[in-house]
């Protein structure tokens, strides 16, 4: 199911019934591989009514505790120590890709040809992201990365001169945009 170390993470910002329902929920995508409230709620083990179990579900994922720094930055910090040494190199991709009326700025690292996840944001425009919403994504996960070099990779849409000069100001960040 999830790591040992995911699972002591989670403990410590879950309560019980919490953690229990996400490690149900967790089971249900890795059984089914879908990601519909509706299906999620269908398969939801717990003896209610449908609507009851959808609402439980709902309410669950607007918890305040759920969220990325809360969440995913502790358990990305932790595995960055254990696999990198201090002022190694991490490639950092940052892009912004379009899928229907979904827009989403994504900021990666890339281990072995892969992209891991690190931030990402859901855009409420269509087009591309503006100087400010990059510079505040980045802002979020340089102090993740404060102990490494990084060289921050982005296609045409990043080729900014001023994002460049910020780049440039944050120290230890080297970019091919």
């Amino acid at each position: 199911m999830l790591p040992e170390r995911y699972q002591t993470h989670l403990i410590t910002q879950l309560n019980k019934a919490q953690y229990l329902i996400l490690s149900i929920l967790i089971q249900l995508l890795q059984s089914y591989r879908w990601v519909r409230l509706e299906e999620l709620a269908n398969k939801f083990p717990q003896f209610i009514l449908f609507e009851s179990r959808r609402k439980k579900i709902q309410r669950f994922l607007d918890l305040p505790s759920l969220t990325l720094e809360t969440i995913w930055f502790p358990i990305f910090k932790d595995w960055l120590t254990r696999r990198w040494s201090i002022n190694e190199v991490l490639y950092i991709a940052i892009d912004r890709t379009r899928w229907g009326c979904i827009n989403l700025l994504m900021i990666s690292l890339i281990v072995d040809h892969r992209a891991i996840p690190i931030y990402f944001e859901l855009l409420d425009h269509v087009g591309n992201s503006d100087l400010d919403t990059q510079q505040a994504l980045l802002s979020r996960i340089f102090p993740l990365l404060k102990d490494y070099k990084k060289v921050l990779l982005g296609d045409r849409e990043f080729c900014s001169v001023d994002l460049a000069k910020w780049l440039n100001q944050q120290g230890n960040v080297y970019f091919c945009l």
